[in-house]
């Protein structure tokens, strides 16, 4: 606790902050303190800091994904294509296919056997029907991008995934850390008791 004066000479006594009371809760020599519990305010402080820096990593890897994503969407270009072949044909249980003609941003025409993965709209289109399709800078069709919302979705789940590791991860060391650190009490405590016991006994 920090002290001031008022103006009537009386001390006042101002909390600390967190921060320096954890200072001195470390660095501070307690006769009361054992080294083990020392040990274990490191270990709170080490994986604290590892815990900050796993959140700087878990924002890292959101811009890249949210920037890797977009840059991905903004290179494919929006496109019509039209249901050439006799209807969608049953490829799997989960997917159909069809013969699709679209037109490239030269004029230039294309065929192909396209999927239900690629073009989505397949699965209600009957020959004759105009479908979107996205297109590469090579002109092939590619799935369609995600969308803005996707994205940041997408951002946040893989920051989630990595705090949540980082977190188990370090919970799971400081669980560790402290089972030794217990086990290391008990037997100073015991052979403490070994030799305290007999002269409390011993008074009776």
């Amino acid at each position: 606790m920090d002290e001031k004066t008022s103006g009537d000479s009386v001390p006042v006594q101002r909390p600390a902050a967190p921060l320096s009371r954890l200072v001195r809760l470390l660095l501070r020599r307690n006769e009361l303190r054992r080294r083990c519990d020392r040990i274990e305010g490191a270990v709170l402080v080490a994986l604290s800091v590892a815990f900050l820096l796993a959140t700087v990593v878990a924002a890292l890897l959101a811009g890249h994904v949210y920037q890797s994503q977009s840059a991905a969407a903004a290179r494919l270009r929006p496109a019509v294509a039209v249901v050439s072949g006799p209807g969608p044909l049953i490829a799997g249980m989960y997917m159909q296919e069809a013969q699709l003609t679209w037109r490239l941003a030269d004029g230039a025409e294309r065929t192909g056997v396209l999927t239900s993965t690629t073009v989505p709209a397949l699965y209600t289109a009957q020959t004759g029907n105009s479908v979107p399709v996205w297109l590469n800078a090579s002109g092939d069709p590619r799935p369609p991008p995600p969308a803005r919302y996707d994205i940041i979705l997408n951002m946040l789940l893989a920051a989630a995934m990595v705090l949540a590791g980082a977190g188990v991860l370090l919970i799971g060391c400081y669980l560790l850390c402290r089972v030794a650190l217990d086990r290391h009490r008990l037997a100073r405590w015991e052979q403490a008791w070994a030799v305290t016991g007999p002269r409390w006994t011993s008074r009776r």
